[in-house]
């Protein structure tokens, strides 16, 4: 039960295991493609039916309870669960032999909920990890059978750790389903819980007036997806990477550095309410990744500009 690229790889870890995957759900088609006319499956809907395997795409299982009769219908011994996307009510929960494991991009119970990997890095996070989530009724609380770390390092992107834990996370679901007797569910610690709400697309506006940290977090926790952008001469430009700008960069005038959201300099060095960030690749509405210098031979951003 997945939908989005980061479920791919525990589908093909339990195919290339021997396991009998008896069905794969996955959220319906949406409609794709630049006038949105297309219907297009989710990547997990696409590579299960590659692998010849029964796609299932209800809408709801609340509103369709006949769904979950079909679910209970294949007597399964275990629901795999990555990124699904849909709440899953107790009935289904219970319907498999072994109830329902989540592959969960976070070290519980820090940052449970939609957006685990993006909160870790805009909150600064040295770490972060993946667990084998026995699934209960309640948001991620369920107990974790099986779980890894691995650092959050500077140049990391949500899109960098989301690739990481996604295969790191089917490879620990192989092992507990190898012998899930040896990995009992642990409980959660009932200290340092926190909530990954789900991403507004409104978020990914850079705010100039905080710290240049926190703007290069920013950057990287919305790369690839909504992307952080700022808006000049009536046009959002995306900020795809970046980084910090050192003394040694010619920060220019003390007093740009000094007010958020000016251009420093003919390279597109932007003031922070704490330092400056330096963009490295961008990308206008409607055209390709393109570094810094490309971006400014046909979109100048001169010195001065207040964003």
């Amino acid at each position: 039960m997945g939908t989005p690229d980061f479920a791919v790889p525990a589908l093909d870890a339990l195919v290339e295991a021997g396991h009998d995957v008896v069905a794969a759900y996955s959220q319906p088609p949406r409609a794709g493609g630049r006038r949105g006319k297309a219907l297009t499956p989710s990547p997990v809907h696409a590579r299960a039916e590659e692998l010849g395997i029964d796609v299932r795409t209800p809408l709801s299982f609340r509103k369709e309870p006949e769904a979950i009769a079909a679910f209970a219908a294949l007597e399964a011994d275990v629901a795999v669960v990555a990124a699904y996307g849909l709440i899953l009510p107790q009935a289904l929960l219970d319907a498999p032999r072994h109830g329902c494991l989540n592959i969960h991009g976070s070290l519980l119970p820090r940052w449970r909920g939609a957006a685990p990997i993006q909160r870790a890095i805009l909150a600064g996070d040295d770490e972060t990890g993946v667990g084998i989530m026995q699934m209960e009724a309640g948001l991620d609380t369920g107990p974790v059978r099986l779980e890894e770390r691995i650092p959050i390092g500077a140049q990391d992107s949500s899109g960098a750790i989301s690739r990481r834990l996604s295969l790191l996370g089917a490879k620990l679901m192989v092992r507990v389903l190898d012998d899930i007797a040896r990995y009992p569910p642990q409980p959660q610690a009932a200290e340092g819980v926190t909530y990954a709400a789900k991403i507004d697309k409104s978020e990914a506006r850079i705010d100039w007036s905080v710290g240049a940290r926190q703007v290069d977090r920013h950057v990287r926790a919305f790369n690839p997806a909504p992307g952080a952008w700022f808006e000049h001469a009536g046009e959002r430009i995306k900020v795809l990477t970046a980084h910090i700008q050192s003394s040694s960069e010619n920060p220019g005038d003390i007093h740009y550095r000094t007010t958020p959201g000016l251009v420093l300099d003919a390279q597109l060095a932007i003031g922070c309410g704490d330092g400056a960030i330096r963009p490295d690749t961008v990308q206008r509405a409607g055209r390709g990744v393109m570094t810094v210098t490309e971006l400014l031979r046909g979109f100048p951003v001169p010195p001065g500009t207040r964003l």
